[in-house]
């Protein structure tokens, strides 16, 4: 019975002792899981955290890389000094969009048009037209090389040239650039060679005015980039007259296009009147001009109906305004009996200077 109890504590013991050591296997075991179990929660928090702190920060970049668009303050247009003089508000029978015009007939000197035709305004580069006239009737070489200096660039305006400084052309061809396309450095180039200089040359402009009996002209430089060059209609018709007797003029002014060699490049220029390549218009002479003080301007000669007419229009508001008020004109003569009465603006406007 002794030996039986023995057996069956032993046994016991033995039980407990498994047990025992079981339990204790499986401790860290249960520990490890239930750390595991933490660890990936921990993990699962942390990725979240970072993803919210990620997600925080792209939107944060976003929002720092977006540019910003500025604001564009839009500066009024600069107005002419015919819109500032209140030009503008004359009316006129064939609603013309330049603020002054003049038709003439050449022959007998009828005035068959006019709107604020004495009033004194900058002609830009209708100014060339006289740089012009003192050229070619100065009798210079025409074909004396001139070389376009730092001088000749445009400070007044900041205008570009295809002109390069030290390129060399005759003086026929600046000439030829500048009736024809409104070269700026052209004519700068024609004034600042000739005879006793620039100062020399803008006396004989004034000189000729005078002597041509226009009272309401002013020159200060060849080019017509200064607003200071002024002059009035009336004033402008009596130069397109004189000019167009000069048969230099009448060539290069109507030329359409015209090719020069600067070094090793030609360069193409063309006419800055469109209206010299159109057959329903006879043009004996013309000059266009802008400057924002001036508007768009335009002068001609040329024969409609059978009449050789000197048109005038300044401070035109568009660029082929101009164009067409010189169309509303020849229509308009062509529509008119030969004996057409002088028609003028509506409302008269004082003269601005």
């Amino acid at each position: 019975m002794s030996i039986t109890l023995n057996s069956i504590f032993k046994q016991t013991l033995q039980v407990v002792g498994i047990l025992t050591f079981s339990a204790a296997l499986m401790a860290p075991a249960a520990h490890a899981a239930s750390a595991k179990r933490q660890v990936v929660k921990k993990s699962h928090a942390t990725k979240t955290v970072s993803k919210k702190v990620i997600s925080s920060r792209k939107s944060v970049r976003l929002v720092s890389k977006s540019p910003r668009r500025p604001v564009i303050v839009a500066s009024p247009p600069r107005l002419s000094f015919g819109q500032l003089a209140g030009l503008h508000s004359a009316q006129d029978p064939l609603d013309l969009k330049s603020s002054v015009a003049l038709v003439i007939d050449q022959d007998t000197h009828e005035v068959l048009f006019s709107k604020n035709d004495h009033a004194v305004l900058p002609i830009a580069s209708l100014t060339k037209l006289m740089t012009g006239v003192i050229i070619s009737g100065a009798e210079l070489p025409m074909d004396e090389t001139i070389t376009i200096s730092q001088d000749d660039v445009d400070t007044e305006k900041g205008s570009r040239s295809r002109l390069r400084v030290g390129s060399s052309l005759t003086r026929g061809e600046l000439l030829h650039l500048a009736l024809m396309s409104s070269e700026n450095r052209a004519a700068h180039a024609l004034g600042r060679t000739y005879p006793g200089g620039m100062t020399a040359f803008v006396k004989l402009m004034n000189a000729k005015a005078k002597m041509l009996g226009m009272k309401d002209t002013r020159y200060v430089e060849p080019t017509g980039l200064s607003s200071l060059n002024q002059s009035s209609a009336q004033d402008l018709a009596t130069l397109v007259n004189a000019a167009h007797g000069d048969p230099v003029l009448r060539e290069l002014s109507t030329s359409t296009g015209y090719q020069v060699a600067v070094g090793r490049q030609t360069l193409q220029y063309n006419n800055t009147n469109r209206l010299v390549k159109n057959p329903e218009w006879e043009i004996g002479l013309q000059k266009t001009g802008y400057i924002s003080e001036a508007g768009q301007c335009l002068v001609m000669q040329a024969k409609i109906a059978g009449r050789k007419l000197i048109m005038v229009f300044l401070d035109s508001a568009g660029k082929l305004s101009r164009l067409g008020d010189a169309e509303r004109v020849r229509r308009w003569v062509e529509s008119q009996p030969v004996s057409a009465a002088r028609i003028s603006a509506t409302t008269p406007v004082a003269s601005g200077g």
